[in-house]
């Protein structure tokens, strides 16, 4: 999919107003999810050994962009940072931490949602057996939705011509109960009709096997419990589809990383020393997910394309297509 186009788009901010509400948006929301969740700011590495097993393979299909250093050390840019942010609250011995991170994902299908470059406010708690629950995951999201309200609240102040889009709370959501709902749709099709239904959606179960012999989405096997995460997506009427701001959940413990990596047929990922130590419970139990900084701050800006909020690669065709169309790509 390329660039989908909306007939007489006329953005509500100029370039000056466009990069004062990225910086004013980071600035709050951070501010909001750390006060939220109760957690501490880190720093975090945009490269890591992949003989670590730190890094992640999203869907098991991207490849992360690599490279050697001369002394013949293998490096790869990071895609996420979903099972280094685990080991890190171990290592800093923290209950709870977000960080900036900043990937490329070289196998993207570029679109107005999607780029090369990917940003995102990266966090994770540590959690006790007994918050390992569809009910514990529900309250986070409720806390992490009422950061992005808070949100466009405060940016809507600032910038009167800008519109609250979102409803007052969040609709929860199974991937089977969605199925049921909707069985004669595929899965971008069933979460089209819910999101534009109520605006803002849960989608709980992202991976695990539903009735009909498929899955959802892929997911990594490594790091969330499949059938114990989500994700939030938001109604944007602008361009007449759902936005996906986050992907979060209770991550894996031994035995779900078991039966997922067996799942998947991925056994030779036991040889890393990640995932080893999941096994051997030498990990804190933890909740964690992403947050799309440009993702969130398109949508709060009535902007039609994320090149608007951050500099990447486009390809000519696109950006003819944006510049007839009236689109302002940073």
């Amino acid at each position: 999919m390329s660039v989908f186009a909306i007939e007489n788009y006329n953005p509500k901010l100029g370039l000056l107003d466009t990069e004062k509400g990225i910086c004013l948006i980071k600035t709050f929301f951070q501010k909001e999810l750390s006060s939220n969740l109760n957690l501490y700011r880190v720093s975090a590495p945009i490269f890591v050994d992949p003989q670590t097993g730190l890094n992640d393979n999203l869907s098991g299909h991207e490849e992360a962009v690599s490279f050697d250093l001369t002394d013949n050390s293998h490096l790869e840019i990071v895609q996420s940072l979903a099972k280094w942010k685990r080991n890190a609250l171990k290592k800093y011995n923290l209950k709870g931490l977000y960080t900036d991170m900043n990937a490329i994902r070289k196998n993207e299908k570029l679109d107005n949602f999607h780029s090369v470059y990917v940003d995102q406010w990266d966090w994770e708690k540590t959690i006790t057996k007994e918050d390992r629950n569809i009910n514990f995951l529900k309250e986070i999201v409720n806390k992490i939705y009422l950061s992005i309200k808070n949100t466009e609240t405060y940016i809507c102040g600032i910038f009167p011509s800008l519109c609250r889009k979102l409803p007052e709370n969040i609709f929860f959501i199974t991937s089977e109960e969605l199925l049921k709902l909707y069985p004669n749709l595929n899965a971008k099709q069933r979460e089209y009709e819910i999101t534009k239904k109520y605006k803002a959606v849960f989608i709980i179960g992202i991976g695990c096997l539903l009735s009909n012999n498929t899955i959802h989405d892929d997911r990594a096997a490594d790091y969330d419990d499949w059938n114990l995460n989500g994700d939030i997506l938001v109604w944007y009427d602008l361009l007449d589809r759902p936005l996906e701001l986050s992907s979060m959940g209770i991550r894996v413990n031994s035995t779900s990383l078991k039966n997922q990596i067996s799942f998947k047929k991925e056994e030779f990922k036991f040889s890393f020393q990640y995932h080893k130590d999941v096994l051997s419970d030498l990990l804190p139990l933890t909740i964690g997910g992403g947050i799309g900084q440009s993702r969130l701050c398109m949508f709060m800006l009535d902007k039609a394309h994320i090149g608007e909020v951050q500099s990447s690669y486009w390809s000519d065709a696109d950006k003819a297509i944006c510049l007839n169309k009236n689109i302002k790509l940073l």
